[in-house]
């Protein structure tokens, strides 16, 4: 999951950074929305450079959403809704959208499932007569259920299997989390996919696949006034379903500190992480959401933070060093810190100095110049968010999916400009408590 909406493109963090202080801000997208008589909510991103629009439908049901024994169901089902409709064949939506010179995929988190079409203009009501069309109408039959079966088998073998580091990440969110369905991997555990059958599957699909549980965005050469039209010829008609009731498991308090070792022999360099239970925009006190971005790009975004400059520049323990920060979830958010040990830096002499640089800031919090510098480099990439052409689209998409409303994207710039050094310290001393983390490392097979 996208942890900062304004990832999605470069920054050049040099540029500008005397526009902020005092700047009023008009939003970041400008984005226009209006709500169908069914329900599904409609996003319009304008952006005119090129004749070419994104076109993305988001539906509010993720791995989180899944029952005991469907881990996999919600993503296992976005490759399944690639087959056929009524009124469409096995493969056919993905030959016409190549055949109208557009791209396409989809993709799954813990908390929605999106598809997408990038496409001319011209062709984006082709795109959307085939998307409203799988929206209720999929067709799916055992003998296309068993071959998808193996390619999901197959995507999990080759990301997570093959991968050691991707072993031990599945294995510290198991242990993070206690009780809350976070704990599972999105693509499934391989018994539950082996075990999915197609009437859970139909099932999954009819609950949660309707107009009133969905979310259309479109970004590009395109404005409210011209979509609405269409919105309503495609989506419009289709009838609105039952509300859609989440019952997720709820997260325990947290008392005891975890720590998740992994041997294996394809390690050829160990690494270090620490991940804290933190709190997000719709999950805790999520008065230090904001705060704990701005610490995480100042202590472990790139080449100029903290840790790396310390670790890795300074004192030559580590290979690499960094932090990232993950609060617009619907659920419980994460703080994570990780680094690799140089050639002969044992990883117990690493996690000192972890824990060392982690404690100061979480006593002495972070310095002016850090803060106005982060600033400016996160200010920067709201600027340059605007140039792209799915940015808008899946920043608004995926905090509208989880319950984040537009107000609050087009707000961002100016809730990271009124975070203060005091913030950013209480953030870090209400989240940093070891007895709410898991301590992961990964090593080669037979190391101490």
């Amino acid at each position: 999951m996208i942890a900062n909406p304004w990832k999605f493109v470069s920054l050049a963090t040099a540029v500008g950074l005397c526009l902020f202080t005092g700047t009023a801000w008009a939003g970041v997208f400008n984005p226009e929305t209006f709500t169908l008589k069914n329900g599904m909510d409609v996003v319009v991103v304008n952006n005119p450079r090129v004749p070419v629009v994104t076109h993305m439908v988001w539906y509010r049901v993720g791995s989180a959403d899944e029952g005991p024994g469907e881990s996999g169901i919600a993503h296992f089902l976005e490759h399944l809704m690639f087959k056929g409709t009524k009124a469409r064949k096995p493969g056919e939506f993905s030959e016409i959208v190549a055949r109208n010179g557009g791209r396409e995929n989809a993709f799954t988190s813990h908390d929605y499932t999106a598809y997408y079409q990038t496409i001319a203009v011209d062709r984006l009501e082709t795109v959307m007569a085939l998307e409203a069309d799988r929206m209720t109408n999929l067709v799916i039959t055992p003998n296309e259920v068993e071959p998808e079966r193996q390619v999901v088998l197959e995507e999990r073998r080759s990301r997570t299997d093959n991968n050691p580091g991707a072993i031990l990440g599945e294995h510290v969110n198991a242990s993070l989390f206690l009780n809350h369905p976070y704990r599972n991997p999105i693509i499934g555990w391989e018994h539950d996919i082996k075990a999915l059958d197609i009437n859970r599957i139909l099932a999954f699909y009819k609950r949660f696949y309707r107009p009133n549980n969905a979310i259309l965005v479109v970004a590009g050469d395109m404005t409210a006034a011209k979509l609405r039209p269409l919105a309503e010829k495609y989506y419009g008609v289709i009838p609105v379903g039952a509300p859609v009731a989440r019952s997720r498991a709820k997260e325990p308090p947290q008392k005891s500190a975890r720590r998740v070792v992994h041997r294996d022999k394809r390690v050829r360099q160990p690494s270090w992480r620490r991940t804290f239970v933190a709190p997000g925009l719709l999950w805790g006190d999520n008065q230090h959401s904001y705060p704990l971005e701005v610490l995480a790009d100042i202590v472990g975004s790139g080449a100029s933070s903290r840790l790396y400059r310390k670790l890795v520049v300074d004192s030559k323990l580590a290979v690499s060093a960094g932090a990232y920060y993950s609060g617009d979830d619907r659920g419980p958010g994460r703080f994570v810190f990780y680094a690799s040990p140089r050639g002969d830096v044992s990883m117990p002499a690493l996690e000192k100095a972890m824990e060392a640089e982690i404690a100061e800031f979480r006593a002495t919090g972070v310095t002016a110049d850090e803060l106005k510098r982060a600033k400016g480099r996160m200010l920067a990439e709201a600027i340059y968010a605007r140039d792209s052409l799915s940015g808008g689209a899946r920043s608004l998409g995926s905090a509208l999916a989880v319950g984040i409303s537009v107000a609050e994207v087009e707000a961002w710039p100016e809730r990271i400009a009124a975070v203060t050094r005091d913030q950013i310290t209480a953030a870090a001393r209400a989240t940093f408590d070891v007895r709410r983390s898991v301590t992961g490392l990964l090593l080669p097979e037979g190391a101490p």
